[in-house]
């Protein structure tokens, strides 16, 4: 496994400046970290920067928009995006979830200082602050329409938000614990919920009713991720007749990221178990590749690939360092994963859009 790099956040902003500096690391598996930095030694006419590197790391290609390191001696290189824009002042504090809508036009995010905005994600101008949750925010997303806003919270509380006017459309009660994360089925007719009361359930938004728990685990339930299930998977038959209010369940599978270091799948309509995965520690957060690939991550760093037409041995096990993997989201061909590592996000609510 290729020893991880890590780069000052802000260094394409540094390394703009005649003499800038910005520090950079490599992390080998159970060996000393490695520190270096990187200068600039002046910017060409192409206002590209010319930077030089310490002893021990190498710059193979530097542009306006990445920089490519490397650390030959571990076998290790990075690729490193630079934010195209930075939005400082939504948040005073870190940042715990948020969300773009479908045409790309909006964000929404939740933050520690309590508050949920919706913002113009062209460029950070403060549109809606949704104002309703007793505590903290825990998770919050676009439905389909990008007009509409779901979000669950420590008073145990799911919300619909109108993006539009910051009206709360709907408040469903019902959970015991704080909601962690939830799920839109389709369209929008029905979600999902997990709770710190180890419970999930599944809501009818036109008649802001629980339709039932899926699954009572007993652990908190940290991720929750719904996804179509490829046509070899046997999801099982639901033991009583579905509620005519249950709209596009079928065919979908449930996966749970659970406290107690479990990864469960169901099948969403017929509430039976697909297959139950054991990890090395808590996982925090999942999501679906395609029909029956999935990925799932852990508190102790880990990314599990798993096939769920053979869940009991992962297809990969993605190491890159011991802090917790907090969310993953599938893109193009491959797929995003941030990780609770020190950074301007956490320091001062600055999101950075890359």
């Amino acid at each position: 496994m290729a020893a991880p790099l890590r780069i000052q956040s802000d260094w394409a902003q540094a390394l703009r400046k005649d003499e800038g500096e910005a520090w950079l690391s490599c992390h080998p598996p159970g060996k000393p970290t490695l520190y270096g930095s990187l200068t600039c030694q002046g910017t060409g006419l192409d206002g590209i920067p010319e930077v030089t590197a310490s002893e021990g790391f190498i710059v193979n290609e530097i542009n306006k928009k990445s920089i490519h390191i490397s650390c030959p001696k571990e076998n290790a290189s990075s690729k490193f995006l630079a934010p195209y824009t930075n939005f400082s002042r939504i948040h005073t504090k870190s940042i715990t979830c948020l969300d773009i809508s479908s045409g790309g036009g909006l964000g929404v995010s939740s933050s520690a200082d309590g508050s949920m905005k919706i913002w113009q994600a062209s460029n950070g101008e403060l549109r809606r602050v949704l104002e309703g949750h007793v505590f903290d925010v825990n998770c919050c997303r676009f439905f389909p329409s990008g007009l509409v806003v779901l979000s669950g919270g420590m008073d145990a509380q799911l919300k619909i938000w109108s993006a539009e006017d910051a009206s709360c459309v709907v408040t469903f009660k019902g959970h015991k614990g704080g909601i962690l994360d939830t799920a839109i089925v389709d369209r929008g007719r029905n979600v999902v919920s997990g709770s710190r009361d180890g419970t999930v359930r599944l809501w009818d938004c036109g008649r802001s009713a629980c339709l039932g728990v899926i699954a009572d685990c007993g652990s908190s339930i940290n991720g929750v991720a719904v996804g179509a299930a490829d046509n070899s998977i046997n999801l099982g038959s639901p033991e009583h007749t579905p509620s005519e209010r249950e709209v596009g369940t079928e065919s979908k599978m449930l996966l749970l990221a659970r406290e107690d270091k479990k990864l469960q799948c169901l099948g969403l309509q017929s509430r039976q178990p697909v297959f139950l995965f054991i990890g090395s520690d808590a996982f925090n957060c999942c999501t679906f590749l395609s029909g029956f690939l999935l990925l799932a991550g852990t508190q102790d760093g880990n990314i599990y690939q798993l096939d769920v037409r053979s869940p009991r041995a992962p297809v990969q096990v993605i190491h890159r360092s011991g802090a917790p993997v907090l969310s993953l989201l599938k893109f193009k061909d491959g797929f995003v994963a941030s990780q609770g590592e020190k950074g301007p996000m956490e320091r001062d609510g600055s999101m950075h859009l890359s």
